[in-house]
């Protein structure tokens, strides 16, 4: 399925100098704001209290958003717990105050805001609970990007998997960089969406680095440019019907889907955009300065075509009439 076909080739690497120059700023950019501003880190890897309360009717959650921001807990996460009626809150925590006297200012506001409600759980969440979540997400992160490099390195060959793992850390770290810059809270759902962005992405690179391998074999006189080129082109109306549709969802979620989903879909939105052009202007021109050619990629594949052929040539035995 098409949109739209583009007959002539764009020459997108004759503006690759450019394009990585701007990725190059922005990836320093964003390294800056997180040595110098950090990640907000949410409860989940700060440590906390969480307080589950109940109505007797659907909750209104803006309310109750309104009476935690009122005692200065801003950073507090309001959410539906299992059904309309109930409700989960982490609280950061507040310097001078025990989790016992927390909990019960937040209750006085929740009452005073509305006398039906009821506490029902108040449960500390240590700071060592947090560093484990800390610790385990760096790993998962970790071990993606290993998987991904693997991956591609048995797909494809090495220059297409440094070109690959370089452009997806880049759409890692400056989502990490907006986060660090605008302070948004970097939580467990913050963490997931950057997981999705990895596979997201380099699903996208691998589309446009099989193309690239399929050209060099029907584009025999064509230059590695030209190679280039013509697969980006022709994985135009693909990349735009899949992250159109894509990114349709998640600004449902980021528009409709409250405070618990908002950084979710923020984060997955800055991904979304950056791994198309990561994709196309990052990855390409690095597998291009990297050397990656024709023999690079189906040298192998025609020595290996050109045994299996001479393997199946028949050479017919002499009959005795021959020799009359």
């Amino acid at each position: 399925m098409e949109l739209f076909r583009i007959k002539k080739d764009i020459p997108f690497m004759s503006y690759s100098r450019l394009t990585t120059a701007i990725s190059l700023v922005t990836f320093i950019l964003a390294v800056f704001f997180l040595a110098t501003r950090g990640l907000s880190f949410g409860v989940d890897f700060t440590g906390g209290t969480v307080m589950e309360v109940n109505y007797p009717q659907a909750a209104d959650l803006t309310s109750i958003r309104k009476a935690v921001d009122s005692i200065g807990l801003k950073e507090a996460t309001v959410q539906n717990f299992g059904s309309s009626r109930d409700v989960l809150i982490r609280l950061p925590v507040k310097a001078g105050l025990s989790v016992s006297q927390l909990s019960e200012q937040v209750k006085a506001a929740l009452v005073a805001a509305d006398a039906k409600a009821e506490v029902r759980r108040v449960e500390s969440v240590g700071a060592q609970v947090g560093d484990e979540l800390y610790e385990n997400g760096g790993l998962a992160l970790f071990f993606v990007c290993l998987g991904i490099m693997l991956y591609l390195w048995l797909r494809f060959e090495w220059h297409f998997a440094v070109a690959a793992i370089i452009a997806n850390m880049h759409d890692v770290v400056i989502i990490l960089g907006f986060f660090a810059f605008f302070q948004w809270e970097f939580n467990l759902t913050v963490l997931a969406a950057i997981l999705a962005v990895l596979g997201y992405s380099v699903n996208e690179s691998v589309v446009v680095f099989d193309r690239v391998r399929e050209n060099f074999r029907k584009m025999r006189k064509a230059g590695v440019v030209e190679v280039i080129d013509n697969a980006i082109t022709r994985t135009m109306s693909r990349t735009v019907i899949t992250h159109l549709m894509t990114q349709t969802m998640v600004g449902s979620m980021l528009l409709f889907g409250g405070e618990v989903l908002h950084n979710f879909a923020l984060a997955l939105t800055i991904g979304i955009l950056f791994g198309i052009y990561s994709s196309v202007l990052v990855a390409c021109p690095i597998a291009m300065w990297l050397g990656v050619n024709r023999a690079n990629l189906i040298g192998d594949v025609e020595k290996k075509e050109g045994d299996k052929k001479e393997a199946n040539v028949i050479v017919a035995e002499p009959r005795p009439s021959d020799f009359n």
